[in-house]
This record gives C-alpha cells, sequence and structure tokens, in this order.
C-alpha cells in the first residue's frame, strides 16, 4: 500500500517509520539537528509547496530519508488506517 504525500509523491507504507508535526517536533533541539543533517546529507526531501504542516521519516535500505509535507499528519495517518474512526452512540 501507498501513502501520498502530495505534488504526485507516493511512498510504500512498509517504509515509513514515524509521521511528525513539523510544528511540535521542531521545539526539539535534537529533532532539528537531525533535520539539518538530513538536509546536509541532502536526504531531506521537500514535497511542500505550501507552509510545511509533517516531516514523515522512512527508511530506504540502509539510509533515512525524511519527506517534507504540506499535509497535516493527522490527515497521513488517517491515509494509513493507524487512526481508527470512533464512533459514539
Amino acid at each position: 500500500m501507498y501513502l501520498h504525500l502530495g505534488q504526485d509523491v507516493l511512498i510504500k507504507k512498509e517504509h515509513i517509520i514515524g509521521i511528525f508535526d513539523m510544528d511540535k517536533a521542531t521545539v526539539s533541539k535534537r529533532t532539528r539537528d537531525f533535520l539539518k543533517e538530513k538536509e546536509k546529507e541532502f536526504k531531506l526531501i521537500n514535497v511542500a509547496t505550501d507552509i510545511p504542516k509533517s516531516f514523515i521519516v522512512c527508511n530506504w535500505g540502509m539510509d533515512v530519508v525524511v519527506y517534507i509535507s504540506q499535509i497535516s499528519p493527522q490527515t497521513l495517518l488517517k491515509r494509513c488506517n493507524y487512526i481508527k474512526k470512533i464512533s459514539y452512540i
């Protein structure tokens, strides 16, 4: 199964390590350093044409690649079926 990240970019769900909220996760210096390092390694792929809302960490063999998306992490998780709809009676 594939996950659409925006801008005609699809990735296999089996490669996803994590989906993170850009605003909440980048508060940590450690996360900002991780993203800067991936950018230096040319392993940070920006698929957002608007304000980035999430980043997706993927495992490609021995490499870790990060995608930046304008789609919210909640929407991406729903597309992955990680969040189930809760029905109230």
